[in-house]
């Protein structure tokens, strides 16, 4: 699998999530099978590029290459900027986000919202392409199908940006219209897939080993993207890239190495946010990895009281020893829920 001349590990994907895949975030899924893995989305806006949030979710310290960063904007001159100042900060792939859904983001007309100013967007396409072409940077672009259901323009616009040379698509499979609601559709990636020679990303509801194959074969795609199924399950990429190789679902993780896991994350974590941040964005991750687990909503309840890095780390400590007594491999809990979404 390759991306312009960059050649990935495997074709599993980290999907960019803002608030959710920072380079600790990243790191982790990495460690566990993923083969790529996007920033979260960095505003092409100058003003914002020395802020607190702008610097950390471009700091790419211990990464292991490729870094890739996603930019955010509607001007193709900003656009073209942001993606300059990326790449002097390390960003060896650049990508556009013309996927995020979220209401402040298409307000501004950005994020999936350009889809529906294909123009617009396609210029912005030409001036990123125009800035890192020289410097040998691939571009990628991740998209939805569309504005709304009657409105399905991934195909006419992936075209475009394929001839203006972009070097990967990736394709969540729902419209801007639905946000992340109702059930992903997976036609209309098989059909940009058709349309384009360039590597096509599909994306949406991959939730587990067996899905990701029934996505692959509908598709015909060249990757797998995961977003959400990742969150307090970052080993599900190990697990899909073992079915893919040899048909066999991987036995669930030791209780224990999801501890591990779970404590070096934090670490890495508060090395990133600090004291004060780090024990509140930390919430989120932890609830994540046990609210499928025994016991797992009241420690979420107990744990979110907490103020503090030390008592926060104790706390996930001591809920996965008195686990692990009780269970050495992870609680099946957690892949069954998974299951019955597939």
């Amino acid at each position: 699998m390759h991306i312009g001349p960059i050649e990935l590990p495997n074709r599993l994907f980290v999907a960019p999530m803002a608030g959710v895949t920072d380079r600790p975030f990243r790191m982790l899924c990495r460690r566990l099978g993923a083969g790529y893995a996007v920033s979260e989305m960095v505003t092409s806006q100058r003003a914002l590029w020395k802020s607190l949030k702008t610097s950390r979710r471009a700091n790419h310290d211990g990464e292991s290459a490729p870094i890739a960063v996603q930019i955010a904007g509607v001007d193709p001159a900003e656009m073209a900027e942001a993606a300059r100042y990326n790449i002097d900060r390390g960003a060896q792939i650049v990508d556009i986000n013309m996927g995020c859904p979220a209401k402040k983001v298409c307000d501004t007309w950005a994020g999936s919202a350009l889809m529906s100013n294909e123009a617009l967007a396609l210029r912005i396409v030409e001036a990123v392409v125009a800035a890192c072409a020289p410097l040998n940077v691939p571009v990628t672009l991740k998209m939805r199908t569309g504005r709304c259901d009657a409105e399905r323009n991934a195909v006419r616009l992936a075209r475009a940006a394929e001839s203006a040379g972009v070097a990967m698509v990736a394709v969540h499979g729902r419209t801007r219209e639905q946000g992340y609601g109702g059930l992903a559709e997976y036609d209309t990636i098989a059909a940009v897939k058709a349309a384009l020679h360039i590597a096509v990303v599909a994306n949406g509801d991959i939730d587990s080993p067996a899905k990701a194959l029934a996505v692959l074969q509908h598709t015909g795609a060249d990757a797998l993207m995961i977003g959400r199924a990742a969150q307090g399950r970052p080993w599900i990429f190990r697990e899909i890239a073992h079915f893919l190789a040899c048909g066999e679902r991987l036995a669930p993780p030791a209780t224990r190495d999801v501890q591990r896991w779970l404590l070096e994350h934090l670490q890495d974590h508060y090395g990133l946010y600090g004291e004060l941040a780090g024990v509140r964005t930390a919430r989120k991750h932890i609830g994540w990895a046990v609210r499928a687990l025994p016991g797992g909503e009241a420690f979420r309840a107990a744990m979110n009281t907490l103020e503090d890095c030390a008592a926060q780390t104790r706390a996930v400590q001591t809920f996965f020893d008195e686990l692990a007594d009780r269970h050495p491999v992870l609680p099946a809990a957690n892949d069954a829920r998974h299951a019955l979404q597939a």
